[in-house]
Formats: structure tokens, C-alpha cells, sequence
């Protein structure tokens, strides 16, 4: 039995809910191979109820389930496969975490201040792809976004901003010198930047008008390359825009 409930819990359960955790006892031995789909399909229910049902018996969602019943598991690639899925939910929950809300809607509302304006957005490598991703968003919301990974028109570029202009760097390490030195710029110019990294020690932040730091996941798979996961960044962009999307939404309906 992997899910064991005391009777107060047990009470606490609606009638589907009870059948949920009923079904997940029954077939303990097939749920590694499962999905939370495939759960709800069985009983009859949503992923939502699924959900709900086993945070309400103390277990911390459907992915630290499967990981309990994987623990013992002598089927290594399951195993293997569960503990490769939990980086992103431990990616995900982290930035989630850290960043502020404050701090958040103080972003989104310097971002909608310069609408009109010309907003500057830098990264490199492979953050670079976060950043063509969130810079076409801004662009269907109808802002003026230019975009570059390139180091010389980063430089360039950074050396024409303007008293109050927007620019926004993008960088999972902080550490690229190229960013640094146009935030170091952007600062020198009175520009306002906003930082989105994921390191708290990084020296862009000294140079920020406005901060996000989210989660950087220490282990990667490929050690020879640079390619440590950008989810935390996706993660941040989505945020942004979507709630950039709500605030105008709201401002429409106003009118």
C-alpha cells in the first residue's frame, strides 16, 4: 500500500477522491509506467481530482508518488527515466520560489511604461533562444523589441541608450563579460535594465534597475558544453507575458 491514510484524512476525502486513492493502492505495481491521464481515465475523474487527492493524503503531487514507487523498483529505467523528470519539477518549483511577486509586477510595469519606446533585449548562447521566444510575444503585444545575441551590436548598441530607456538582459550564469559590460553602459547612461538571471551573485545585478533571479540546476548531462537548462528562464518570460496579456485584458475592459 503506498498510499496509507489515517482516518482523519480519510474523512476528509470526497467520495472520488476516496476511489482514487482506493485505485492507486490496488495497482501500485503499474503506476510507474502511468500518468496522472491515465489515472484520471481509470477512475473516472479529472487530473485535478487526481491531484488533489494525493496532496490531501500528504504526499506533495502525482511526480513525488511516482518517485516512491520507483524508490524500490528494480526496473532501473524507470528509475533513471523518474529521476530525469523530477529536474524539471525541481526547476520549476525552485523559480517559482525565488522570484518575487513584488518584484515581478514591478518588471511588468516598467515594461508597459515603455510602450511607444524602443526596448532593448541581450542574451547569448543559448539563452539567446528564451529570448527570441519572449521578444516575439512582446512584439504580437504590439512593442517596439530589438533583440540581439551578437557581442559587437550588444556593445554597440548598449553605448546609444538613452536617459530612461528600457533594455533587458537575459543570462542563466551573470557572468557573460559581454552583458556586463552593456549593463555597465545602460547604468552609465541612466537607462533603466532589468536583469533576469539565475545566479544571486552575478555582477549584471549591481547594475539593475529591476531583478528576477530565479534557479539554476546544478547538474547537466552534456559536461562538455554549456547547455545547463533554460527552463528557469522560459519559466520567468511565460510569467511576464502572460501577466503583461491579463493587465492589458483588464485595461481593455476598463475603457
Amino acid at each position: 500500500m503506498i498510499i496509507k491514510i489515517e482516518g482523519d484524512v480519510l474523512d476528509n476525502l470526497s467520495k472520488t477522491e476516496r476511489q482514487i486513492v482506493q485505485f492507486i493502492n490496488e495497482h501500485e505495481h503499474d503506476l510507474a509506467k502511468m500518468s496522472i491521464v491515465d489515472i484520471a481515465f481509470e477512475t473516472f475523474s479529472s487530473p485535478s481530482t487526481v491531484s488533489r487527492a494525493i496532496r490531501k493524503c500528504g504526499i506533495n503531487g502525482f511526480n513525488e508518488l511516482r518517485y516512491k514507487l520507483t524508490l524500490p523498483n528494480k526496473n532501473r529505467e524507470l528509475t533513471s527515466i523518474n529521476e530525469i523528470m523530477n529536474k524539471s519539477l525541481v526547476e520549476a518549483t525552485e523559480v517559482l520560489q525565488r522570484i518575487s511577486l513584488t518584484n515581478v509586477l514591478a518588471v511588468v510595469n516598467e515594461i508597459r511604461a515603455a510602450k511607444g519606446q524602443k526596448i532593448y533585449i541581450f542574451s547569448r548562447g543559448l539563452t539567446e533562444q528564451v529570448v527570441k521566444e519572449f521578444s516575439l510575444k512582446l512584439e504580437l503585444l504590439n512593442y517596439d523589441i530589438t533583440q540581439t545575441g551578437d557581442p559587437n551590436i550588444i556593445i554597440n548598441l548598449s553605448k546609444r541608450l538613452k536617459k530612461n530607456q528600457l533594455v533587458i538582459i537575459v543570462s542563466l550564469n551573470g557572468q557573460t563579460p559581454e552583458l556586463i559590460e552593456a549593463a555597465q553602459n545602460a547604468y552609465l547612461a541612466g537607462a533603466k535594465t532589468i536583469v533576469i538571471c539565475c545566479s544571486d551573485k552575478s555582477p549584471l545585478l549591481q547594475y539593475a534597475y529591476r531583478y528576477l533571479v530565479g534557479y539554476r540546476y546544478e547538474k547537466i548531462s552534456i559536461k562538455e558544453f554549456e547547455v545547463t537548462s533554460r527552463v528557469p528562464l522560459f519559466i520567468i518570460s511565460r510569467i511576464l507575458v502572460d501577466y503583461l496579456v491579463e493587465q492589458e485584458n483588464i485595461e481593455a475592459a476598463d475603457k
